[in-house]
């Protein structure tokens, strides 16, 4: 009599469960990968940032400013963050390379909002050959604008192309032209935006990271303040640079808080983590509240890492 060749039962039990078993063991090894090649670009991208920068301080003589407010115009404290500023310097303020003679403003006029700068529509000086005047002092872009991810703040008018649905002050569409502010993000996705494409009805599809946050050491400077004190002004970092655009809350849905900068109750002061990345944890502090941070002559750059939230564990940073 032959004998069936089927699995028994037992034997199909116990495949499933050594099967269930392997899965369980190589998803997490999976993901861990994952993560860790998530990590390896972002690192590689701060690097070619990194290079950029260095050129951008060999033409001009320093690095970016990366304060919170625009640096020249007659209207104060307009907001302008290190962010923002960061992708200026590395591809221009309207993504066609940065002008020498920029008045650092989120419309791209000059000091005076006369004109100059970028020009923007409608206060172009447009040449004979019928391009603009000021795209012939352009100097780069310093990165490959179509292989750097840089995205629009806020969104254009029905369109979903924005990472903030409002990106409050620190956004601005100039003179209802469609000219943008625009912020260099990391490499870990977050966002589905569907952008359009110029002089055509078509569109594409694109996911975004979190914004790049830059901040510039202030050299002149010999502390640095973690605690809420309003000494962190003038500390090396002032982790105020970045501030209105953390406020605007973590991607995709921006209904939560980053932690970095977060306001500690009862008091409401903004403040960051004395253990945060940003402290060289090998420098014993100075004293109650004063810590050493790392790069502390040059600039640090900081992406939100896997979980978009700045100020935790998983934030990189370019060192």
């Amino acid at each position: 009599m032959n004998k069936s060749k089927a699995f028994t039962i037992v034997e199909l039990l116990t495949s499933i469960v050594i099967i269930v078993l392997l899965l369980g063991l190589l998803l997490p090894s999976i993901a861990m990968v994952r993560k860790m090649a998530k990590e390896t670009a972002q690192k590689a991208q701060f690097s070619t940032i990194d290079t950029a920068i260095e050129a951008f301080k060999q033409d001009y003589g320093d690095y970016p400013p990366s304060g919170r407010f625009e640096v020249s115009n007659p209207t104060p404290m307009i907001p302008y963050c290190g962010a923002q500023k960061l992708t200026e310097a590395l591809l221009g303020w309207d993504l066609m390379g940065f002008d020498p003679n920029t008045a650092w403003r989120r419309d791209g006029l000059d000091a005076s909002g006369l004109g100059g700068s970028y020009d923007p529509p409608p206060r172009t000086r447009i040449r004979p050959d019928g391009q603009p005047e000021t795209l012939f002092e352009r100097r780069g872009p310093y990165l490959d604008v179509a292989r750097t991810p840089v995205f629009r703040l806020g969104n254009s008018a029905g369109n979903n192309d924005g990472l903030y649905d409002s990106a409050g002050a620190i956004f601005s569409v100039i003179f209802n032209t469609g000219v943008p502010n625009y912020v260099i993000c990391d490499v870990f996705g977050v966002k589905k935006l569907t952008i359009p494409i110029p002089n055509t009805t078509a569109t594409v599809n694109a996911t975004a990271g979190s914004p790049i946050l830059y901040y510039r050491a202030n050299t002149s400077s010999k502390s640095f303040f973690c605690l809420p004190t309003n000494r962190v002004q003038n500390s090396i970092y002032n982790l105020y640079d970045n501030y209105d655009l953390l406020q605007l809350g973590v991607l995709p849905n921006a209904t939560k808080t980053h932690k970095l900068m977060q306001p500690p109750p009862p008091s409401g002061t903004y403040f960051c983590d004395p253990t945060y990345k940003i402290v060289d944890e090998k420098v014993p502090p100075l004293s109650q509240g004063v810590y050493w941070p790392h790069r502390p002559d040059t600039y640090i750059l900081i992406s939100a890492g896997a979980d978009h939230e700045f100020g935790t564990n998983d934030d990189i940073l370019n060192f």
